[in-house]
């Protein structure tokens, strides 16, 4: 017999009665709401794509702090959280001659630990953020990571058309889907396959529903796993749940992605 869905599951966070109930049990969090959704607003008149649009709020957030841009409200929980992904990845397969790209690297929350724990030269970070790609340099120079020789730079869009075929033995975009539309996330899985090296993974992170797929405002997506999986095969690539990361009490949840498997000679 099937487990029940756990009520966080199933909330749709745009309904009338989910805003009215969660306003009532957190009034404090009503005016950050209300100067959010006017943000959210005024974006979105400007900037119709959603690239365009995500990066005015990554500018936005990161002006006020580079933590809090990244999804960590403190210097501890920013730290904590990088611990975990680590932790993680080295808990399940990242070896230190593996070459990683990081989708959404943001300001290195995660990705200075790789580069410190990586090869010289194996770690790539992209994010349509130059505001936030600042703020990692700088996380680069704080911790003396130069001599690792990491790559960091802008991207447009998720085709990955500018790195070569077959290179990167681990792909990792935390916090990246789940403020994507699905369209985003096609791109993505349309051509992450040609990227990824035999053998190789793809781990990301998405906000999990089992009722109504949903929206909050533009900056927040949730998705039930089989969405995701199915656009995953369409491409070819083969999509595990990983149910032993939500254990780590994140708040979001893990797929990862595998291509076809190399032929033995």
């Amino acid at each position: 017999m099937r487990e029940q869905a756990a009520p966080s599951l199933l909330k749709n966070r745009t309904s009338l009665a989910h805003k009215v109930g969660y306003a009532l049990r957190n009034p404090q969090r009503i005016s950050p709401y209300l100067r959010r959704a006017a943000r959210d607003a005024w974006l979105r008149a400007k900037h119709r794509d959603h690239v365009s649009y995500y990066r005015a709020v990554m500018a936005s957030d990161a002006a006020r702090s580079p933590q809090a841009a990244v999804g960590s409200a403190t210097q501890e929980r920013w730290l904590a959280l990088g611990q975990m992904q680590f932790d993680y990845l080295t808990e399940h397969g990242l070896k230190p001659q593996d070459r990683m790209l990081e989708i959404g690297c943001g300001n290195l929350r995660a990705g200075w630990r790789f580069i410190d724990y990586l090869e010289p030269g194996h770690y790539y970070g992209i994010d349509i953020s130059p505001d936030i790609l600042i703020e990692a340099k700088r996380t680069l120079v704080s911790y003396g990571l130069q001599d690792k020789l990491p790559h960091l730079t802008i991207a447009n869009d998720l085709t990955l058309d500018f790195l070569p075929d077959h290179w990167f033995t681990v792909v990792h975009a935390h916090s990246v889907f789940s403020h994507s539309p699905l369209e985003v996330i096609d791109e993505c899985l349309a051509h992450v396959g040609r990227v990824l090296a035999p053998g190789g993974f793809f781990d990301f992170t998405f906000d999990r529903t089992e009722g109504t797929e949903h929206q909050v405002l533009r900056e927040d997506f949730y998705y039930r796993t089989e969405t995701l999986t199915s656009l995953a095969e369409k491409y070819g690539l083969t999509a595990r749940f990983m149910d032993d990361w939500e254990q780590r009490k994140h708040g979001q949840s893990k797929i990862r992605v595998t291509g076809p498997q190399p032929v033995e000679p």
